[in-house]
């Protein structure tokens, strides 16, 4: 059976909703070690104090754990029982990476201002980047998850 082959009898929507915190996790992951750690533009709030800033990050990090084991968890019962649809499992995955990405760029930076992509003078090329990136990862979660549909009713 190829890797994107669904079983018999598999359960699209719990193997979808299984690795959204997945998706979820890695992009906060991504989103943590790479702009707050290595590049060091941001932290998850940035108008405290540096020991603030950097308890922030330590939360959004917890956060981010916590939602890598339920999601690998709730995976592993659905791989267990022999339900799991590879497919619609995908596509929860990168709906959880431009879920969390869209709403990082929307609300955490735009609506409560918890910090910003980078300080420079024009942040806009910067926002439309970020939000471009979840968009298209929202696009390709959808059509991995039509195709999960179209092979599950044939």
């Amino acid at each position: 059976m190829s890797p994107l082959t669904p079983p018999l009898h598999s359960d699209l929507k719990r193997s979808l909703t299984a690795t959204v915190p997945l998706g979820i996790g890695m992009m906060a992951a991504i989103d943590e070690v790479v702009f707050h750690q290595i590049l060091a533009w941001h932290h998850f709030f940035d108008w405290g104090t540096p020991a603030f800033s950097l308890l922030s990050d330590g939360l959004l990090h917890s956060a981010e754990l916590i939602l890598f084991v339920l999601g690998f968890f709730m995976f592993a019962r659905l791989h267990r029982r022999g339900t799991l649809n590879r497919t619609a499992a995908w596509a929860g995955f990168v709906f959880g990476m431009g879920g969390f990405q869209l709403f990082d760029g929307i609300v955490d930076h735009k609506l409560l201002r918890l910090h910003q992509i980078r300080y420079v003078d024009n942040v806009l090329l910067y926002d439309l980047i970020w939000n471009g990136v979840a968009l298209l990862l929202l696009l390709a979660g959808y059509l991995i998850l039509r195709r999960a549909r179209r092979t599950a009713r044939s």
